[in-house]
């Protein structure tokens, strides 16, 4: 058996992949039914958007059109968290939600996303 690597290598600063790269982003898990793996207790909920570039802006809108959260990102992490909580805080209805996400210099990239929440128990908190 033989193999070679000659074409595979990293690629920088070429505009078409980092066009391509834009199809990977996704969020997780979709749909949300009230639970999440990425949660850390009771009373936590989060979803995460993934397969971000270092430097990007999401803009998520309920479907009314209304701004929901934005969130700016600049850090070397390829995902994102969101708390499932507006810009004041406040835990979001469930519902479906437009999220934008706008990488400078390269596109943007829209997704859609359902959340089923679930009401808060602070019985066993």
């Amino acid at each position: 058996y033989g193999f070679s690597t000659k074409g595979i290598s990293s690629q920088t600063n070429i505009a078409s992949a980092a066009v391509d790269a834009l199809s990977q982003i996704n969020i997780v898990p979709n749909p949300y039914y009230a639970y999440s793996k990425y949660e850390t207790s009771i009373i936590d909920n989060r979803v995460k958007i993934t397969n971000l570039p270092q430097i990007c802006t999401i803009t998520i809108f309920n479907m009314a059109g209304q701004l929901v959260k934005n969130i700016s990102k600049d850090n070397s992490l390829t995902s994102e968290d969101w708390n499932l909580k507006n810009n004041k805080g406040i835990p979001i209805a469930g519902g479906v939600y437009i999220i934008h996400i706008e990488v400078p210099g390269v596109g943007e990239k829209v997704l859609k996303w359902y959340g089923s929440m679930r009401q808060i128990d602070l019985q066993d908190f």
